[in-house]
């Protein structure tokens, strides 16, 4: 069931979304080379609490962090962890929370010092993607209106969309209906209305969408060992067209 939101809880969606953006963007401007991960974890713990919010991902569903950190091929759900980022590898940051009551959700890419001109074009193609995907949440659109303008881009750029994961609703649930692929025929789903409030999140890899999940259980990888990125924000469709709360400065 799709739960419309009143215009007071998307300003309490986009209150947990400024917090997740503010603390993403702290984060992004400590990635760099001999920096670890599991740093980067405490670091977004500890910036949460002292907002008065919430981790959204600890414990959920037994996951044990408060960030996903996910390193060249890893894909999403990556563990983070005391290896040190180097000088060319990309890192997606997944991080949520829980503020009065309503959560916020948002994902970057970042480089690692300077990348090859393959890494750097995904990263590109990936955040692209999210925000062609973000120019269909309009009323009166269908959902896979989204999935479809995300896919044909990222394709068009000899890239591939991951099937097995998909954005969603988001609001007093992490996870709500509907989910929201990133691949599939135009003009297909359910009807976009205002109140609707998305988690869109491309995540695309360089070679093919197949992944397959290690051992921890949550930690998924391109089976081809190809590069991923991933980038994400949460969306209110309004009267006026798509609004992003996952932001500091009250734009896309």
């Amino acid at each position: 069931m799709v739960i419309l939101k009143s215009p007071s809880e998307i300003e309490k969606i986009r209150q947990s979304n400024f917090i997740v953006a503010e603390i993403l963007e702290i984060l992004r401007q400590k990635v760099e080379h001999g920096a670890d991960t599991l740093t980067l974890d405490r670091i977004a713990e500890e910036l949460a609490l002292a907002r008065n919010a919430k981790p959204a991902f600890k414990g959920y569903r037994g996951y044990p962090y408060s960030l996903c950190t996910s390193v060249n091929q890893q894909v999403v759900h990556g563990f983070p962890s005391m290896r040190p980022l180097e000088e060319g590898d990309i890192l997606s940051m997944d991080f949520g929370i829980l503020y009065n009551g309503y959560y916020g959700d948002a994902a970057i890419t970042v480089p690692v010092g300077t990348v090859s001109n393959v890494a750097q074009e995904l990263i590109e193609t990936t955040q692209k993607a999210l925000f062609l995907g973000i120019e269909q949440a309009v009323p009166g659109k269908r959902l896979s209106d989204i999935s479809h303008a995300i896919q044909s881009h990222v394709e068009a750029a000899r890239c591939s969309v991951v099937r097995k994961f998909v954005g969603h609703g988001i609001g007093k649930s992490l996870h709500e209906d509907p989910q929201v692929p990133n691949y599939g025929k135009p003009g297909m789903g359910i009807r976009l209305k205002p109140g609707m409030v998305l988690a869109i999140e491309p995540m695309v890899n360089v070679g093919s969408y197949e992944v397959e999940t290690l051992e921890d259980g949550w930690t998924t990888v391109t089976k081809d060992g190809s590069l991923s990125a991933h980038f994400e924000h949460s969306v209110a469709i309004t009267e006026d067209g798509p609004v992003v709360l996952s932001t500091t400065d009250g734009s896309a």
